[in-house]
Order: C-alpha cells, then sequence, then structure tokens
C-alpha cells in the first residue's frame, strides 16, 4: 500500500512554497554538535558521532533520519571544525544534507564563549509515485493526482543552508542559541519549491553531584520557527562516568503533548559510548504506533589532537 498524502496533512497540497520541521532527536543532549554549530571543537578532542532514528514506528511512511557528525578542536587557531551528514525520509519526502561548521571561541574568565557558523547543500527528493490525494485515479492502469502541482515519478532538487549559533560553557552549566537555514532557500522542482524554514533553537543542561557515584544532569530543548515553539526537557543520571539512564518529555503546549523518553546508555570503553531512547507516543498517533526508537553511537579520541595551547578549564567528564 503506498503512502496516503494525507497521512502528512495534506503536506503537497495547495502551496508552492512548503516546509518541512527539523529532524526530531531525543537524544540531543549527546549531540550537541548537531544542533549548535557554535559547540563544534568544546568537547577538547576529536568527537565523531553516529546517530539511527525510527519514529512512529507501525505508522506507514512514518520519519526515519540517520546522522554522522565530526568534529575537532584546532587550538592554535582558538577554532574547532567539524563536518555533519543527515538523511531524514518523510513519507515520499527525503532531505539529504551535507555541512561544514566551523566556530571560534574565546576564554572567559570561568568558562568557554564559542560563535560558530555553518553552511552545506541540502538535496530534496520527492517521489510522486508514493502519493495518493483523494480526488485521485489509482486503479489497473491509470495514475492521476489530479493535481497539476504533484509530480508523477522522482524528482530532486538542491538548495543552499547556512546557520549560526553562539554557546557557552563551563565546568557544570553550557546553553546555546543557533538558528538555522537562515536564507530560507528554496528547493525548485519542475512544477513546486521546498522551502527550507528558518528556526531556532535553544539547548541549556547543567551537571551536578548528587553524591560520590552519581551525577545529576537536566537539559532542556526549545526549538521554534516562531509559528510554532516545541519544548523537550529531559533528566539524565550517570553512576560512576558510566552508566546512565533518564526520562524526557516533549510537547508543543499545554494541549498539545507528543512523547514521553525513556533512555539508557553506557561507555562500550574509554572511547566509545551507546545511547538508546524509546519515544511512548502521547498523542493521538499512539493509536497506530508502537513508539519512536533512537540509537546514538559516539567515538571521542579522548586525547589532545593536534598542536597549540587548549583551554585552561577542564570540563566535566560527565557530560558524556
Amino acid at each position: 500500500m503506498k503512502v496516503a498524502l494525507t497521512l502528512f496533512g495534506a503536506l503537497f497540497i495547495s502551496v508552492s512554497a512548503m516546509a518541512q520541521q527539523p529532524s526530531q532527536y531525543s537524544l540531543y543532549m549527546l549531540n550537541k554538535v548537531q544542533q549548535n554549530p557554535a559547540y563544534a571543537g568544546l568537547d577538547n578532542s576529536l568527537v565523531a558521532t553516529g546517530v539511527f532514528r525510527r519514529q512512529w514506528t507501525g505508522l506507514e511512511g512514518s520519519p526515519t533520519t540517520q546522522a554522522l557528525n565530526v568534529h575537532l578542536p584546532i587550538y592554535y587557531l582558538n577554532s574547532g571544525f567539524g563536518l555533519k551528514f543527515e538523511n531524514d525520509v518523510l513519507g515520499a519526502s527525503q532531505q539529504l544534507s551535507i555541512t561544514g561548521v566551523y566556530s571560534y571561541q574565546v576564554l572567559m574568565d570561568n568558562g568557554v564563549l564559542s560563535f560558530g557558523v555553518e553552511g552545506g547543500i541540502v538535496q530534496r527528493s520527492l517521489d510522486g509515485e508514493l502519493l495518493r490525494t483523494p480526488e485521485g485515479v489509482y486503479q489497473d492502469d491509470a495514475f492521476d493526482h489530479n493535481d497539476q502541482i504533484l509530480p508523477f515519478g522522482l524528482e530532486t532538487a538542491v538548495a543552499t543552508t547556512f546557520g549560526a549559533g553562539i554557546y557557552y560553557q563551563t565546568e557544570q552549566f553550557e546553553i546555546g542559541v543557533a538558528a538555522q537555514n537562515i536564507t530560507e532557500a528554496e528547493a525548485a522542482f519542475s512544477t513546486l519549491n521546498l522551502q527550507l524554514v528558518r528556526y531556532y533553537t535553544l539547548m541549556a543542561s547543567y551537571s551536578f553531584d548528587i553524591s560520590r557515584s552519581f551525577s545529576l544532569q537536566p537539559s532542556v530543548l526549545v526549538r521554534s520557527d516562531i509559528n510554532q515553539t516545541q519544548v523537550e526537557a529531559s533528566v539524565l543520571t550517570t553512576y560512576n562516568e558510566n552508566i546512565f539512564g533518564g526520562v524526557g518529555f516533549r510537547g508543543y503546549n499545554s494541549e498539545t503533548i507528543d512523547a514521553v523518553s525513556f533512555i539508557a546508555g553506557f561507555k562500550l570503553s574509554e572511547n566509545l559510548s551507546l545511547g538508546y531512547a524509546y519515544d511512548y507516543t502521547l498523542s493521538d498517533l499512539n493509536v497506530v504506533s508502537t513508539g519512536s526508537h533512537e540509537i546514538v553511537v559516539s567515538y571521542n579520541l579522548n586525547r589532545i589532537f593536534g598542536k597549540g595551547q587548549p583551554p585552561r578549564i577542564i570540563y566535566n567528564p560527565r557530560s558524556l
């Protein structure tokens, strides 16, 4: 059975400039550079992170996301560099992006203030063969959307994307704000344009010890395109800087809730860590979805990389 267009709120029916929400991540606290380019290099080592997410399992055409990013500090330039790759599939629509990241870091009395920029290309794809409209004809050899905007086959288009951010990090507290798709570029297809809508991100976290063996890390992620705002709050606890677990809650406002997340993970070695999140759907989609799954694998070189003077502040290793 093909993906029904009505499943995604008539996403492609009546306008020529359209938007797709940014990819959803429940383990954002383990993958901060994906949210803010100013975080590049702030782990004080070469770090590579891979993500796989399957959202709303059981719902045909539900989103799947794969992401990979690598970033590292260049101390003699007071900078950080990185690359981000992301593949986001939502039914008949696919978005593949490759983005370069740069940050410039300023040492403060109690922390580091980092300014970041990013730029890259986004390939948007739309497979018309997977679309169905209420007025369409799809019987025997007939295939007609009865809509002049929608394509009948696979179409691709490329657009540029730019972002910027600021991030402040101390030993226990960190906060960052960022803007993505600043220019709101459009990927031009033969019959319609898909716009990369500008959105803003605020991310903050705090880490403190509650005993000799346990520490607590509350965090929050706020994303908004001005018209709609999504808030996610999470709390993780870490045992012996190795095993961690916690919960998260995501919603749009007091009347619209999305999911509660159950998070667990541990270090496989001194360099390799694994995180997993299961989202239990709280919205009306819970009648057709069995929840969402997300896996994060991160490799940290855990040593000074390259030449130059590293920051004089040693950051909390429990920031995972």
